[in-house]
């Protein structure tokens, strides 16, 4: 992938050149994370680059924003759950600490995860699961994309 998109992650996502788009939803895109060592990592990235948090919003976009959230993880949990037998849960969040525009991550979860991970925040994971290039999305993930693509379209809008 071209790293041009990474600096402008919405920006390219409004202009149609970013490659990790799955969908574009209400408030905001849909996309699958960067890093896939827990496979099905996506993120919901704000369709206003100058929104840094939820609450810069106003109400009824706020809603539209957590509704898309919402859609987005249980996307992702039908399309873990369908591809592997091991997949437990998603996890839902809105950090905002290292990127200053409003996004939420979507995490899912697995049996086959270490014992002392499975049940700790991931951000506690080694540092080199973010930056191994094993764990980078790639054309390896076109089937992951594809079934969340597809489970967003069948769970349709809010």
């Amino acid at each position: 992938m071209s790293g041009d998109f990474r600096t402008e992650r919405i920006g390219s996502a409004l202009r149609g050149e970013n490659p990790t788009v799955l969908r574009r939803l209400g408030a905001g895109f849909a996309v699958i994370g960067d890093v896939q060592f827990l496979p099905g990592y996506s993120l919901l990235l704000s369709d206003n680059p100058a929104v840094q948090r939820l609450s810069d919003l106003p109400r009824s976009r706020r809603m539209v924003f957590l509704a898309d959230m919402d859609r987005l993880g249980e996307a992702v949990e039908r399309a873990c759950r369908s591809l592997d037998p091991a997949f437990l849960r998603v996890n839902l969040e809105i950090l905002g600490n290292t990127h200053t525009f409003l996004h939420a991550h979507v995490w899912p979860r697995f049996d086959w995860e270490p014992a002392d991970m499975v049940r700790a925040p991931v951000w506690l994971y080694p540092s080199e699961h973010w930056s191994d290039p094993r764990y980078a999305l790639s054309p390896h993930h076109d089937r992951l994309r594809q079934v969340i693509g597809a489970e967003l379209d069948h769970l349709g809008p809010f």
